[in-house]
């Protein structure tokens, strides 16, 4: 460190120069690589993912799409079966209404599986396909346009006097996303402004500023880095969303450590380069292994199939790489030439006092923790064990409409079907693509144990190129253990040459596909953090503790997740939603994505300050009562700036992003709260002199030096 901060403070201007020109390249960059990112969610090698390409090739709509579901209640009287000829005109209309639509009815098939018990009650199927405003099939859970004004408008006229139209299915149950969508610019500005109000609190000077000037150097300069890798590979646009909120969080965390130990060294009397110096030697260290820990651990996601999740790995190591290099680089000039001028408010010699000494309030609070270990470990270590307990129940699956908000515009239409004895599962249905005449596959499907109905009209809209599409209509909705269950036996009754897709086949292979790679992943970062912080801290017991305390941590969010948006705990009261009763398959993953790189932040900070102080005194009671009390402000500060982004993103109208910023928001909180306030110190405290053990064999494997057991004083 000492030679990077010699070699930067030597070359003062040329920095300078070069660190202006990266963002003015950066600020060129940005918008083109924006421009360039790709917004396709696919999933290749995945059968039903393959099977609904497929379909949407050949018929321009379903696969992955859920369709409308139109239900037709006639008027007292009159019968499904004697008005199946106004039925099919008032479905044409649709199909003329929608000149991309699928459509499919009573009227069509005269399959008995559309009518209810009542005889005057009976529904279709409309798969959009492109929609009116240009949309492809498919997209998130409420983001599909919603068609059924132009549906209703179009059936009313050709049905008898009397009849009720309802339009219902998944995305008609599910909360729809505004016109304007996600204002992912708008919520990152609250982040911003949050990480200002706090860091003015922090060092009440204009230094707050220099920390954000760190942050949005760093973004700007990571799409000079994104940009050629879109040129070379397919980069979603994950990746924006991803960079700006890590590199909030991130950036602002390294700065804030830098800029906090060449305050403390400014108190101790030090001053110019002298200062960064020592703030390099003691701080910088930290930074770059914490950075090289988290780009690690991050890049690690490219082993899930999955290019959306590659990418996050990507942008997220990126940042990380690029947050390091500016703290280490940019930040040392900056506090040389403008420190002192900058924080000319907060340089009072009662505010030097302050500053060359660890925080009381933090320091008692260490002091309380290591006295009552025990009773730490027992109290935060179960509550966080019972949360990632209820995590194992985690639901990854479709949400089912029970769940669904009971006041949305669908309801109507899902009532009607219930009261006229119609299994809901009949608004999921099963694509499957079949290669010339699909009769026998359909008499095939028919006998499956679960299916309610299976269509296949000879329509030209189901029939192209000598293949067909039918759609199986299962009793059980796709989202219920029953209805996966059907869609596997369905695959296992048809031939091999018979594509399944649909949204519940493609979403089961996801969840087979990814999360059965992910112990193979967790493998991996765990090896690698491991060993980088093995060298960091010269010790074998942390890095194994730092690796399960941030695994228990993301276990807990997962468990929270459950009872807020499965369980509905708090959430209609909390965010004014009703819960799901699942949640996003993709939303564990990336929650890991995010949150295991903040939280080893913190963690490295916390112990690589502990790690300085025992090497000062030999007393693990002393270092962790320090180490607490001098980063305690400095990681609750940073978290409380990437607690309220999360939350600000958490009140988007998209309910994906929604589940997904929630979980980012109660991960920071519980992360710093129970994890690096009580469970951490407690169990540095509880484990003595072993924290510090690196026998002479390992420390030759990781080339530092070793680290034997010492006798202390036991840690009261």
């Amino acid at each position: 460190m000492e030679r990077i901060s010699a070699w930067v403070l030597r070359r003062k201007r040329l920095v300078t120069l070069l660190a202006l020109l990266a963002f003015l390249v950066g600020m060129g960059a940005t918008p083109i690589a924006i421009q360039r990112l790709s917004e396709e969610y696919a999933h290749p090698g995945m059968p039903a993912f393959e099977a609904n390409q497929e379909i949407v090739r050949i018929y321009g709509n379903g696969g992955h799409q859920r369709p409308f579901v139109p239900v037709v209640v006639l008027p007292r009287g009159r019968r499904a079966d004697t008005s199946r000829e106004a039925i099919g005109r008032a479905f044409a209309a649709v199909a003329a209404k929608l000149p991309q639509a699928r459509v499919v009815s009573y009227a069509d098939t005269g399959d008995p599986g559309l009518v209810g018990a009542d005889a005057r009650t009976t529904f279709g199927l409309v798969f959009p396909g492109t929609h009116s405003d240009g949309s492809p099939p498919g997209g998130g859970l409420g983001e599909t346009p919603d068609e059924s004004p132009a549906i209703v408008e179009a059936m009313i006229p050709h049905l008898p006097a009397g009849t009720r139209v309802h339009v219902t299915g998944l995305d008609t149950l599910a909360p729809s996303v505004d016109a304007g969508g996600v204002d992912v610019p708008a919520k990152i500005g609250v982040g911003v402004l949050a990480a200002v109000i706090v860091l003015s609190l922090v060092f009440r000077s204009a230094l707050a500023l220099v920390p954000i000037l760190i942050s949005v150097l760093s973004v700007f300069v990571s799409f000079i880095v994104i940009l050629p890798l879109t040129l070379m590979m397919t980069v979603h646009d994950v990746a924006l969303t991803t960079m700006p909120l890590l590199g909030l969080g991130i950036a602002v965390d390294y700065s804030l450590l830098l800029v906090a130990r060449w305050r403390e060294e400014q108190a101790g009397g030090v001053r110019g380069d002298e200062a960064v110096h020592r703030a390099m030697a003691a701080a910088g260290r930290a930074v770059l292994f914490s950075g090289a820990a988290v780009a690690t651990g991050l890049v690690t996601m490219v082993v899930l199939p999955v290019p959306f999740l590659r990418s996050l790995g990507i942008a997220g190591m990126i940042i990380c790489a690029v947050s390091v290099a500016a703290t280490l680089t940019v930040l040392p000039v900056l506090l040389a030439l403008t420190g002192r001028r900058l924080d000319r408010r907060g340089a009072t010699g009662a505010r030097f006092a302050r500053e060359a000494a660890a925080g009381r309030a933090w320091s008692a609070w260490a002091r309380g923790v290591v006295r009552l270990r025990r009773v730490a470990i027992l109290g935060a270590g179960g509550l966080l064990l019972a949360l990632a307990a209820t995590g194992l129940g985690v639901n990854l699956g479709l949400p089912e409409s029970r769940h669904l908000p009971a006041t949305a515009p669908g309801h109507e239409g899902l009532a009607a079907l219930t009261l006229a004895g119609i299994p809901t599962g009949v608004i999921t249905p099963i694509d499957a693509l079949v290669t010339g005449d699909p009769s026998g596959v359909v008499d095939r499907v028919r006998q499956v144990e679960g299916v309610a109905a299976v269509l296949a009209p000879e329509a030209s809209a189901w029939r192209r190129d000598g293949s067909a599409v039918i759609s199986v209509l299962p009793e059980a909705e796709s989202g219920a253990v029953d209805g996966e269950a059907t869609v596997t036996r369905v695959r296992a009754a048809v031939p091999e040459s018979v594509l399944v897709g649909g949204n519940a086949a493609q979403s089961m292979d996801f969840r087979a596909h990814t999360y059965g790679a992910f112990p193979w992943m967790l493998a991996m970062i765990a090896l690698v953090t491991f060993v980088m912080l093995a060298r960091a801290f010269r010790s074998l017991l942390l890095p194994v503790k730092a690796i399960a305390l941030n695994l228990l941590s993301l276990g807990a969010v997962i468990g929270a997740m459950v009872l807020l948006w499965q369980f509905g705990w708090g959430t209609r009261e909390i965010l004014g939603i009703q819960p799901t009763g699942s949640i996003g398959e993709f939303v564990p993953l990336t929650i890991f994505a995010f949150l295991y790189g903040l939280s080893m932040d913190y963690e490295v900070f916390i112990l690589a300050r502990m790690r300085e102080e025992y090497d000062r005194t030999g007393e693990t009671r002393h270092a962790v009562v320090e180490g607490v009390g001098r980063t305690g402000r400095l990681v609750t500060s940073a978290a409380l700036i990437l607690f309220v982004s999360f939350a600000a993103l958490a009140m988007t109208p998209e309910l994906d992003v929604k589940v997904f910023a929630s979980g980012l928001a109660l991960g920071v909180l519980l992360d710093a709260t129970l994890i690096r306030g009580v469970l951490l110190p407690a169990a540095v405290a509880m484990m003595g002199r072993w924290n510090w053990w690196l026998p002479a064999w390992a420390a030759r494997l990781l080339r530092v030096p070793a680290s034997p057991l010492k006798d202390e004083t036991p840690a009261l």
